[in-house]
């Protein structure tokens, strides 16, 4: 019977998707439930499971632009099992031969098989192909763990060669002048459609401060193994930063809005929303309810999106949401900025770069680490004195932590 494989039902607002991968190749034998492709939406990647077991037909071309109920592929399933094997059964073999020629050291290589996205960026970052790599998936797929196990063979260094007499080389062209061209993603898309629109819809202004952050980190520094050893995650900035938008938003509820036609919308719980850089752009998972988390729950749960999101991994229902959006161009360097607002959100905190200046201090001049702040906000919904008040609330928990324990 020949099944028909269609583009499912993604979420309410994705009508469309991009064939980014196929994971398998045309005529393959596939297991139900192996994946078979990648699709990328206006907002997150997922894989498209096999719904029986069978030969697969392609239909569908990597780059085809979809909508939701196209034809991708079909799957042939008469006298399929219902799984295949991981690995083939081992074949006793054959008398080995003597021959005559010298026999050479070769690096072991296996027949290629696409990794998962988790596994492609692993072996990526340790310089490996997938044909160095023996797959241990479903159809000899390499599977994350692979790719961690995985290490560069060693190769036998050549005999040296004696060496002749240097001839002047020419000199290296400076006209090497390439261009090349590639297809916009969809996310890319959606991410430049989204931050136009921001910049013509909103009345966008930010505000900028600054925070001394001698306080947080001697904490963490005092209590950084206690907490990953009761808790078994790390204490980084994050958890601070959530905990004091959470406290700051409760007191100016008109960060924490929507603003609709007609209607301001306000929320009495916190919905914060983490810039995360992916491999295929910048997305923004969300932590829900972070106002009643832990310390703990909140640098957990920003591990857990990370991951998923570094992965490809991130659902839709990951990403829709959130009420504030916290960003932190500092990882990358960056000492000032004003961030874009993510709409329909009224308000956006940057972090920056923590830096060694000087500073007045009961009339002396003493090195701390400061960090800028920036809140950019609609000014539609959020007033001057708000947004500047909210602002410093900010930073007052940040410099005096004890306070995020009593929310005072």
């Amino acid at each position: 019977m020949k099944l028909e494989i269609r583009v499912p039902s993604i979420g309410e607002s994705v009508t469309e998707v991009t064939l980014s991968t196929w994971l398998v190749e045309d005529g393959a034998t596939v297991a139900m439930d192996e994946s078979l492709c990648e699709f990328e939406s206006d907002k997150a990647t997922l894989e498209l499971p096999a719904e029986a077991a069978g030969v697969l037909t392609r239909v569908a071309k990597e780059g085809d632009d979809l909508k939701i109920g196209d034809l991708v592929a079909y799957i042939e399933t008469e006298g399929a099992g219902t799984s295949k094997p991981a690995k083939e059964a081992p074949v006793a073999p054959e008398p080995a031969k003597v021959s005559s020629a010298p026999v050479q050291e070769t690096t072991p290589t296996y027949a290629a098989a696409h990794p998962s996205p988790a596994a492609k960026k692993i072996l990526d970052e340790k310089g490996l192909t997938s044909e160095e790599v023996n797959g241990t998936g479903v159809g000899g797929r390499i599977t994350k763990e692979d790719a961690v196990k995985a290490e560069k063979p060693q190769v036998q260094a050549p005999a040296a060669i004696p060496a002749k007499a240097e001839t002047p080389s020419a000199p290296a062209s400076s006209s090497n002048r390439v261009e090349r061209v590639e297809k916009m993603t969809r996310l890319r898309k959606t991410i430049s459609r989204r931050l136009v629109e921001v910049k013509n819809n909103t009345a966008m202004l930010t505000t900028f401060n600054e925070v001394d952050m001698t306080r947080i980190m001697e904490l963490r520094k005092q209590y950084k193994d206690a907490f990953e050893k009761e808790h078994g995650i790390g204490l980084g900035f994050m958890s601070f930063f959530v905990r004091a938008c959470c406290l700051a938003l409760q007191k100016y509820p008109a960060i924490n809005a929507y603003l609709t036609e007609d209607n301001i919308i306000y929320h009495d719980f916190c919905d914060i929303s983490i810039a995360v850089s992916t491999p295929k752009g910048l997305v923004v998972p969300v932590i829900r309810n972070a106002e009643s988390m832990s310390f703990a729950d909140i640098e957990k749960d920003i591990k857990r999106l990370a991951t998923l999101g570094r992965d490809g991994q991130l659902s839709m229902e990951d990403m829709e949401g959130g009420t504030f959006t916290i960003t932190n161009g500092g990882v990358f360097g960056s000492l000032m900025s004003t961030p874009i607002i993510n709409q329909p959100q009224s308000a956006i905190l940057g972090m920056h770069k923590i830096q060694d200046r000087p500073m007045v201090v009961n009339g002396q001049i003493i090195a701390r680490p400061m960090m800028y702040l920036a809140l950019s906000y609609d000014h539609r919904i959020v007033d001057g004195k708000e947004s500047v008040s909210f602002l410093v609330a900010v930073k007052e928990y940040l410099e005096n932590p004890e306070k995020m324990l009593f929310g005072i």
